[in-house]
């Protein structure tokens, strides 16, 4: 008795040890009486016990017929290399029962037979996994140099890739196989669309290279934060002091390091209050262009807003009717006001109702008020003056605010405050924006915060990791603005997002690069593409 798997064809009434024999194999085996074959003979031999050359084209038609029905399926998609490898093996087995295929040595036995004929078989209920695609670069690495065989057996060609600034790739090779290699088409390069914003603001320098990935979405290739405090002394003189402008500059240094170094498709570059106010700020910008080779552009308060909005769009739910999104930076504060509860539409910003810019900010309120020693009162008094700003605030009326104070409307806030009072109430041993961003905070867990930093000192709030020595005299002039706001809108919660004016430009940059309705990231499935490094 042969096993099934000796790749010879059983008996009709032949079964596996231990087995009983199956419905087909007694269905097989009885029809050769019933339809009056004239023998009980076994399938596929005479009556002499020979071989039937009728019945090994039976056979061979009911295999074919076999090999397309669906549960045969699985064996149709095998590799090349399978087939032939299982072809093989299966053809040297089947030599036993047919005459005119040559015997296999009797030196090996059935089992190392049987053995190599499932080498090239997946095992039984296992599942299929896909194999890697030939020529595609494994994300992160860098292709190395490559040696095979050329044509002909050739051995010892060499196949070299070179990446370009632009994210393709030239393919240089040698050899026999330089033809075959030459057709390749060459891997795409690591980052083939990169998009840069860089934020001058009155106390941060900031720059974020950025690639799109999903819909909304874009994965932080690069990114650059340093304190600049470019706005010292601007509220008092009116001008950008020289050491702030120093500072700014050799911060800004940096930036063009990183944007040189980098194949950015389009960027946007801004400056914001402290230029914007200053006497000398279009004197500074000019250096600027002349000692790194950047141009800002100064930016109005609307678009400041606008951008604020942009940038945290993908922090507000669908449960949302209304919310009041403010934006605390170190010379101005932008406070938005959104009502979703009519024709809502993916881009946040176009459903901003009402919006103001408080000229007053972490830096010139501390400035005023002193920010190193704060006591209850003197942060009242900047509560109260931050206050007689939002008063001449008067938005017209919306539904999603007109007396309603519910789990529908809430506050959400961008800036460096907010953050300092989540990483507290985290009590992180180290700021960690993956914790921040997204968090939500109840007035009470405000309130909390808010006491807290009140009765530490100068230093006491210095040796906290989340807040530092460069701005501990600057958080609770935060506070204060941030203290104004919940009382002219009051809430039940408010939402902490790590985020701000850098993420709304790669936002409408990529919008409105259509980069998120194409397929995919390939430079070749778009239209209408700017040239690398051009502005919007």
């Amino acid at each position: 008795m042969k096993d099934l798997r000796d790749g010879e064809k059983p008996n009709a009434g032949v079964t596996l040890a231990g087995e009983g024999q199956s419905g087909r194999a007694e269905k097989a085996a009885t029809e050769g009486v019933d339809q009056g074959c004239g023998s009980s003979a076994p399938s596929g031999m005479n009556s002499d016990g020979k071989p039937s050359d009728k019945a090994q084209a039976s056979d061979s038609a009911e295999t074919t017929n076999r090999a397309s029905r669906p549960g045969r399926r699985r064996r149709r998609r095998r590799k090349s290399a399978s087939k032939s490898g299982g072809s093989s093996a299966m053809a040297a087995l089947s030599g036993s029962s047919n005459p005119a295929t040559p015997q296999q040595p009797e030196t090996e036995s059935a089992g190392a037979l049987a053995a190599r004929a499932e080498s090239g078989k997946r095992p039984a209920g296992k599942s299929r996994r896909r194999r890697r695609k030939s020529g595609r670069e494994i994300q992160g690495r860098p292709l190395a140099r490559q040696q095979g065989a050329g044509a002909g057996g050739a051995s010892g060609d060499t196949q070299s890739v070179e990446a370009r600034p632009n994210g393709h790739a030239t393919v240089a090779t040698g050899g026999v196989g330089a033809a075959q290699n030459a057709l390749r088409p060459a891997p795409r390069g690591q980052y083939d669309d990169l998009y840069a914003a860089l934020d001058l603001g009155t106390n941060n320098c900031r720059l974020l290279i950025a690639q799109p990935t999903r819909p909304g979405q874009f994965r932080v290739v690069d990114a650059f934060s340093r304190i600049v405090r470019l706005g010292e002394g601007l509220d008092a003189t009116g001008e950008l002091s020289a050491g702030a402008m120093d500072r700014a500059v050799e911060a800004l240094k940096v930036c063009a390091g990183k944007l040189r170094n980098r194949p950015v498709r389009r960027f946007r570059l801004i400056a914001t209050e402290a230029c914007r106010s200053a006497r000398n700020g279009a004197e500074f910008l000019e250096r600027v262009t002349r000692e790194t080779g950047l141009e800002l552009e100064i930016v109005t308060r609307e678009t400041e807003a606008r951008l604020a909005v942009a940038g945290c769009s993908s922090l507000v739910g669908r449960d949302t009717d209304g919310l009041v999104l403010f934006d605390i930076g170190g010379g101005s504060s932008e406070i938005a006001m959104i009502d979703l509860t009519e024709n809502r539409s993916n881009r946040l910003a176009n459903h901003i109702k009402a919006w103001t810019s408080l000229p007053v900010g972490v830096v010139t309120l501390s400035e005023r008020h002193g920010g190193c020693t704060v006591t209850r009162e003197i942060f009242e008094a900047m509560v109260a003056e931050v206050d007689g700003l939002l008063s001449a605030f008067a938005p017209p009326p919306m539904p999603a605010f007109t007396g309603r104070v519910d789990a529908r409307m809430h506050l959400l806030g961008t800036s460096g405050t907010v953050t300092t009072l989540a990483g507290l109430h985290l009590d992180l041993p180290r700021y960690d924006r993956r914790k921040v961003d997204g968090l939500w905070l109840s007035n009470s867990e405000v309130d909390l915060m808010l006491d807290k930093l009140l009765s530490w000192d100068f230093d006491a709030r210095a040796a906290n990791p989340c807040i530092g020595a460069d701005r501990a005299d600057l958080v609770l002039a935060g506070c204060a603005i941030l203290q104004s706001i919940r009382k002219r809108w009051p809430s039940q919660r408010m939402r902490v997002a790590d985020r701000g004016l850098r993420e709304g430009l790669l936002n409408e940059m990529m919008a409105a690069d259509g980069v998120w309705r194409t397929r995919g990231r390939n430079p070749r499935h778009r239209n209408h593409r700017p040239g690398p490094g051009t502005k919007p």
